[in-house]
């Protein structure tokens, strides 16, 4: 993988793990068109970096939000704080039994399979236009909300299908504020990069070459920089009721990946 490369996929990642256009098909759709040669293990060290660096941007932007989170934790009471840390704790549930139950099977979904990118492309497209229908209001996540919305995370393992794209919009559609539905999405989702960075770091696949540092530093920070305007961004797009637009660009891309698989 040279330099070039390795900043662009690192923008990509960085922007499409916030924006609702789904990350993982987009790297594949990515990966597709530069024809990737990479071994898995090359392919799996760059996955893992670029995952570190948008979860360190998650945690840059809302560093308030957790410190605020781990003071109440450590105030050992039935607060605010450990109803939400049990929510997220809720949330991940789904997306790790069927991670380790099903991890071969998942794989198999990826590595150019740009037909299901494209026909999950439009999947995340409906859902978002639903969303954007909805109606705002000042609900927080309850703890069933927590469970149903950890489900559409697990769902949304599947290329094409939006991760913050299928969370959000399950927690529009079961009626919290718009606002706290993008927080509770970002921030649900960092123990689980954190938790599958630490797993594939400790499963010895992961060795890094001295040969391979300076494209892996220019993904980590193109995808950390991008993920930081991308996170940023995206929490005020969802408040202003604006995921038609990314409705729309899923539509466009899942047509043109449906088109470019069956006749390409």
């Amino acid at each position: 993988m040279d330099l070039l490369e390795a900043i662009i996929l690192g923008i990509i990642q960085g922007l499409t793990e916030f924006l609702p256009v789904s990350s993982s098909g987009h790297l594949e759709l990515a990966k597709a068109i530069f024809g990737d040669t990479s071994v898995p293990q090359e392919s799996l060290t760059f996955t893992v970096v670029l995952h570190a660096a948008t979860a360190l941007s998650t945690i840059v932007v809302f560093r308030k939000e957790i410190a605020e989170i781990f003071r109440g934790l450590f105030q050992f009471k039935w607060n605010e704080e450990m109803q939400f840390s049990v929510k997220i704790i809720l949330s991940m549930i789904p997306a790790v039994v069927i991670g380790l139950a099903f991890e071969k099977e998942l794989e198999s979904f990826f590595g150019g399979k740009i037909l299901l990118v494209g026909f999950m492309l439009l999947v995340t497209a409906v859902l978002l236009l639903l969303a954007d229908k909805a109606k705002n209001t000042n609900k927080s996540v309850s703890f069933k909300n927590a469970v149903i919305i950890g489900i559409s995370q697990a769902i949304a393992m599947l290329p094409g299908i939006s991760r913050s794209g299928a969370t959000i919009s399950t927690s529009v559609l079961l009626g919290v504020d718009r606002t706290k539905a993008a927080r509770f999405s970002f921030l649900m989702v960092v123990p689980l990069i954190l938790g599958k960075v630490a797993k594939d770091i400790l499963s010895g696949d992961i060795n890094f070459q001295s040969s391979e540092i300076i494209p892996l530093s220019a993904g980590f920070i193109a995808a950390f920089i991008s993920g930081l305007i991308a996170c940023t961004w995206m929490i005020a797009l969802v408040k202003r009721s604006k995921l038609s637009y990314f409705s729309l660009y899923c539509a466009i891309v899942g047509l043109i990946a449906i088109g470019y698989s069956l006749f390409f």
